[in-house]
């Protein structure tokens, strides 16, 4: 008698996996907490993250946005202005360290940083780029924005049930004061300055260290907050490492994977969403990516979310309150081969290559 004799079919791949139609596996995510559809959730992070909210709201599960689009604006410029892609309009929020940036910010261990960018008579945020694409008016309408915004994020996390992070990138970029941007300066907005803005590819413990420190701030303002992190599948733009963008792309996710799991090892209150495993796994032989092998198509964004609710209604029974035909429109109204419609920053970083 030795221990595998007792474990269960997922644990061998040739029942879970090779003995499979990859559409059929199943079990991939244990869920440590049982999700409602009344509990509040609330999405954050990387390009990625945006799918979360949209699926809970699609299933009728209940995602919390605290920072809401004034009555006056259409629903697609609403959409243009960064409203409702994320719980508040942070902008995409791609390393562990910007996280933790913000939770300082909300919960005022820290200032905010006083930065302003000024292009052309504009007024741009360097923390959140790409919210104002014309460019706020004046300094003072541009910081008062950026203040609702912290407002809001930090009454996310008072309200939440669920706080869901999506961990995006290991590479970063900071001023000289150490406030760390979602982009680099001078790409969406800003001027590039190589005396002011530094480059850091984050690591291990630096990156745990990051998000152990946010997730610990955010339970002191609010002590029954869970967490559930992921990591995106969507592969790395371009890279500042000096690597192939392909080495540079396998190791930070993998980085970022492995610090998501030692998090949820210690800790009974973190949960991972296996996402970047369903979309990456060469099991699934690439079929969930666009041809450019980077985007991926609406296919893969519903197979994704359609594992999420399956496994918490296998181990639960929790159902939502629409059915799953209902999820074919979550992300977009295109065919599955159409590019899925994502608010993402990092993705204009393939412009600069583009005379090369």
């Amino acid at each position: 008698m030795n221990p595998y004799e007792s474990l269960p079919p997922k644990s061998f791949w040739k029942l879970a996996v090779a003995n499979r139609n990859m559409f059929d596996i199943e079990n991939l995510w244990d869920p440590k907490f049982n999700i409602k559809p009344d509990h509040k959730v609330v999405t954050y992070g990387s390009c990625f993250a945006q799918h979360i909210g949209n699926a809970l709201t699609a299933r009728g599960f209940n995602w919390l946005s605290t920072e809401q689009a004034p009555p006056f604006l259409s629903e697609q410029d609403a959409d243009l202005y960064s409203y409702n892609i994320f719980s508040a309009r942070t902008g995409n929020i791609y390393t562990a360290s910007l996280l933790k940036q913000w939770t300082e910010w909300a919960l005022g261990t820290s200032d905010p940083s006083k930065e302003v960018w000024q292009q052309d008579e504009k007024f741009y945020d360097p923390f959140r780029p790409k919210i104002e694409p014309n460019g706020f008016e004046s300094k003072l309408e541009m910081m008062s924005s950026r203040e609702e915004t912290v407002q809001a994020f930090k009454e996310s996390i008072c309200q939440a049930d669920y706080f869901v992070f999506t961990l995006g990138l290991t590479e970063s970029w900071s001023n000289v004061n150490g406030d760390e941007y979602p982009m680099c300066p001078g790409t969406i907005s800003g001027e590039f300055d190589d005396e002011v803005h530094k480059f850091k590819n984050q690591q291990f413990v630096e990156i745990q260290n990051s998000l152990s420190a946010s997730i610990t701030l955010m339970r002191e303002l609010n002590p029954n907050l869970k967490f559930i992190l992921t990591v995106s599948p969507v592969p790395l733009t371009a890279t500042n490492s000096n690597n192939h963008v392909l080495l540079a792309t396998m190791e930070s996710k993998s980085i970022l994977r492995a610090v998501a799991g030692q998090l949820v090892s210690e800790h009974s209150y973190i949960d991972y969403f296996p996402s970047y495993e369903i979309i990456n796994s060469p099991v699934f032989r690439g079929t969930f990516f666009q041809p450019n092998s980077r985007s991926v198509n609406m296919y893969g964004v519903n197979f994704v979310m359609d594992s999420f609710f399956k496994c918490l209604e296998s181990k639960y029974g929790v159902s939502s309150n629409k059915n799953s035909e209902t999820s074919s429109s979550i992300t977009s109204s295109n065919s599955g081969d159409e590019p899925v419609d994502e608010h993402c920053e990092e993705a204009v970083l393939a412009a600069f290559g583009a005379k090369q």
